[in-house]
């Protein structure tokens, strides 16, 4: 049984690769799941086993690179930082750091910034995905209302314009680095656009000392 168990988690993983091998060369809309099981050496079959369908893979694949929203408020909680924010913006750091480090999450989010079609056959990941992606600015405006209490927002700021403007940078700093890597270094320019934009949304900011 156990060998029947890791043979069937090795079989999920070949999968997960073909996905993101096809996925990358051809798009996501325009790769079909016969190809994948064909290019993963199984069955349709065998795929159907561990993939409901297209949308059901999709979501697997970005899962094994997004850090959970769970985890983000379980790192934020834990931090022993004073200013939550200067936590928040250690992740976002670290975010673009491990694009330019990891090839694995280079690819993958490659296909869902520039590979990728949400069309109706992929229409319960898009659902997921923005849930996703409401969930991280939902925590983020809770961060910038905590100092938005303490008077530490600029005048005109509030916590949800905060959290969206953050958002934005970082998902605009992913999809420009990944179409052109050239533009920016991704480990020493993002800490600095990152910082620009939150001295021009928190008052008192004070850029972490940089070794």
């Amino acid at each position: 049984m156990r060998r029947t168990k890791e043979e069937a988690e090795q079989t999920r993983c070949e999968l997960l690769a073909a996905a993101e091998r096809l996925f990358l060369e051809q798009g996501v809309a325009h790769t079909s799941l016969e190809q994948i099981a064909r290019a993963a050496g199984v069955t349709r079959g065998a795929l159907y086993w561990h993939f409901e369908n297209k949308a059901h893979l999709f979501h697997a694949m970005l899962e094994q690179v997004r850090l959970p929203t769970e985890q983000l408020v379980a790192q934020l909680a834990a931090s022993s930082v004073p200013d939550p924010l200067l936590t928040l913006r250690e992740l976002c750091v670290q975010a673009m750091t491990s694009l330019a480090e990891n090839p694995q999450k280079r690819r993958i989010f490659t296909i869902l910034l520039h590979r990728c079609e949400f069309t109706d056959e992929l229409r319960h990941a898009q659902e997921r995905h923005e849930a996703f992606v409401n969930q991280f600015i939902e925590v983020c405006t809770q961060l910038f209302a905590q100092a938005d209490r303490q008077q530490r927002l600029r005048p005109g700021q509030s916590p949800r314009l905060a959290a969206l403007a953050l958002h934005g940078l970082i998902i605009g700093m992913f999809s420009d680095w990944l179409r052109d890597p050239r533009l920016f270094d991704a480990k020493d320019d993002a800490p600095l656009m990152i910082d620009a934009l939150l001295c021009g949304l928190v008052r008192d900011w004070s850029c972490p000392a940089r070794h």
